[in-house]
């Protein structure tokens, strides 16, 4: 698989999940959205200053527009980039964030929390959060 490929087939696996798996609905909501517009804003400085400097690198065959016959740093804008790295990374980004999230509301939503609490669960004792 390419990873043209892989990026897009990671979209719908984590869409599914949000959707269907999980049940958070996190897509739906415009609060995801609008969250999500400010750590594409940072993907796109860290993407561009790890691609843009050279540290990361993509073989041309594998990405959208991968093929030009420009040598030497790749494009900010164009060719299939978006701030010198591939539009693929974008959809990386977005799958990674979207199941990240509908995880944490997922595991939330049945009370795991971060530090473990002995006994039963608190929606469980008698007496409310304090016990009986």
């Amino acid at each position: 698989m390419t990873y043209t490929q892989l990026a897009v087939l990671a979209v719908v696996l984590a869409v599914a999940a949000d959707l269907w798996a999980f049940r958070t609905r996190l897509v739906r909501r415009r609060v995801f959205w609008t969250s999500y517009a400010i750590i594409v804003f940072f993907q796109l400085i860290t993407n561009g200053m790890f691609t843009g400097f050279g540290v990361v690198r993509y073989d041309g065959g594998a990405i959208i527009g991968g093929d030009s016959p420009v040598s030497g740093p790749p494009p900010f804008l164009g060719d299939g980039r978006i701030a010198f790295a591939p539009v693929e990374d974008l959809l990386f980004g977005f799958a990674l964030i979207l199941l990240s999230l509908s995880l944490w509301v997922f595991w939330g939503r049945r009370g795991v929390q971060r530090t473990p609490v002995s006994g039963p669960p608190i929606w469980r004792r008698r007496g409310g959060p304090g016990g009986p």
